[in-house]
């Protein structure tokens, strides 16, 4: 499979919490990193989704939000990870992310870069909610 996603994890989903509509489910991705998605309930059974299944975990790299500070937010994904590299664009900056052994991309303006100095070797937030996340079973 080939997406234009930049950040596709591979896991297992370790919990799913039915609604009347949607479904929240959580995906293990490492021993210390899990990845929440919220999904419709009728993509939960045409996935065939249950506790166990392997799944990958797709999130675009534009909606990922960078902070240095851990933020309280209704985002559902708050994953500490270390800057490996930033390469300017004319209007916005990729930023390249380790978290353990995974990677994570972030697209963000120049002008996010500059006001939160982020560089090389710091040690940032990356944010993205749950419904953000698409999984492809």
């Amino acid at each position: 499979m080939k997406t234009s996603a930049r950040n596709e994890f591979s896991g297992k989903i370790t919990e799913i919490k039915s609604g009347g509509v949607m479904s929240e489910v959580v995906v293990k991705i490492s021993d210390t990193i899990t990845i929440c998605a919220t999904i419709t309930n009728d993509a939960k059974e045409s996935l065939e989704l249950k506790v166990g299944s392997d799944v990958y975990a797709l999130i675009k790299s534009s909606l990922v939000i960078l902070s240095k500070e851990k933020l309280r937010a209704t985002a559902r994904n708050n994953i500490l990870a270390k800057v490996s590299e930033v390469i300017k664009g004319a209007v916005n900056s990729e930023v390249k992310l380790s978290v353990g052994n995974k990677h994570l991309c972030a697209i963000v303006t120049n002008d996010a870069v500059e006001e939160l100095q982020i560089k090389k070797g710091d040690d940032v937030y990356a944010i993205f909610k749950a419904s953000s996340v698409i999984l492809v079973a």
